[in-house]
């Protein structure tokens, strides 16, 4: 299957079986080739052709046999981000010509024989989802607090992020955004944001962030060197300058670490919500790149803990939902927005590049 014949086609997030492993990863190499990441592409489709092969040892009659649902546990960047570790970490020197994106017409027996060389190191990398956590997503989250302010919410936020990795997001009071020219932090900021920005320009008041905590089942030290690489080789090769602001985010956690629970999102999101919230300040709800892991149950749960709050919710004391997530159908990550009171409608604000490269902003 060549790369450019890849088609994304929309299947159920559940789906199980040797169908649903193969939808998963031509899927991927379709969604990596269209957001301008070759070399992952490049990696998933020589895996999507493996799956008709006997290559790749254990890992890959693994892969073949999924019993899960291939889409919902983002198989094919389980497998992906093991390589790239393997290439991160000079193991493996033949993948080399892939990841410097020379595109080597023999790819595929590139990987086939990094896999079998590597079968006690790559196992592991199936065991859980993809670990990421990107500082340019929180982009969005700064322009939806510019929102809720114009929009009559308290300027002072206390943030509860579900999912939050190694909580690079929890540390945003301490980033510098330029929003299509509205400065938003400190000026001396480390992390420098500055997406392309499309549409007309968010609303000027500023903000504070006054709390910030986040949980997460399986959260990552940044500062552990294991766990920085991990995360690192989540990270698509082709975005270089994500490497440099997860530098950066190392950098800040060693100095002042996030806060970040090991709980399940609908207990940690029960826990906090209970707790007496401060007259003048606007709790938030946030989220990114998450609610596709967190099983649908839990998720109704969130959603019905939500509205329950938001029912509490007082002019003094309002709440806010803010994310970023897919839309299925689109195949485009939207910043959407809730409030309470007088607001609960979900507002699409904007559309984003997954990974914070650009936001088309609606507004």
């Amino acid at each position: 299957m060549p790369i450019d014949q890849a088609e994304y086609v929309v299947i159920e997030p559940g789906a199980t079986g040797s169908e649903a492993v193969f939808r998963a990863f031509e899927n991927q190499v379709a969604y990596c080739r269209d957001n301008g990441a070759p070399i992952t592409a490049l990696v998933c489709q020589a895996l999507c052709e493996l799956l008709d092969s006997e290559r790749g040892g254990a890992v890959m009659r693994r892969v073949r046999r999924w019993a899960g649902p291939a889409l919902a546990d983002a198989l094919p960047l389980r497998v992906a981000g093991g390589l790239h570790a393997l290439h991160l970490r000079g193991d493996e020197p033949s993948l080399a010509p892939i990841y410097e994106g020379l595109g080597p017409t023999n790819a595929t027996d590139l990987i086939a024989d990094a896999i079998e060389r590597h079968e006690p190191f790559l196992m592991p990398w199936l065991d859980g989802p993809p670990q990421t956590n990107e500082a340019g997503r929180s982009a969005g989250f700064a322009a939806a607090f510019l929102w809720l302010v114009d929009h009559g919410l308290p300027g002072h936020f206390d943030l509860l992020e579900i999912g939050s990795s190694a909580g690079i997001n929890l540390m945003m009071r301490r980033f510098r955004y330029d929003l299509g020219g509205v400065m938003i932090g400190p000026k001396n900021a480390r992390m420098q944001l500055k997406p392309e920005w499309r549409g007309p320009p968010p609303p000027t008041e500023g903000y504070d962030i006054v709390g910030a905590e986040g949980c997460d089942v399986a959260p990552v030290d940044l500062t552990d060197e294991m766990q920085a690489l991990r995360l690192k080789a989540y990270i698509w090769p082709e975005f270089t300058e994500r490497f440099a602001r997860l530098e950066a985010a190392i950098e800040a956690a060693n100095v002042f670490p996030p806060e970040i629970a090991r709980m399940r999102a609908v207990d940690f999101l029960r826990d906090r919500l209970e707790r007496p919230q401060q007259e003048g300040t606007t709790r938030v709800l946030m989220h990114s790149v998450v609610w596709q892991y967190v099983p649908r149950e839990e998720r109704d749960q969130i959603v019905e803990l939500m509205e329950e709050a938001g029912h509490r919710a007082r002019e003094e004391t309002p709440l806010a939902w803010v994310s970023l997530e897919a839309n299925r159908d689109t195949h485009r990550h939207e910043l959407t927005v809730s409030y309470w009171p007088h607001g609960d409608m979900r507002r699409k604000l904007a559309t984003a590049h997954p990974h914070g490269s650009w936001i088309d902003w609606k507004g």
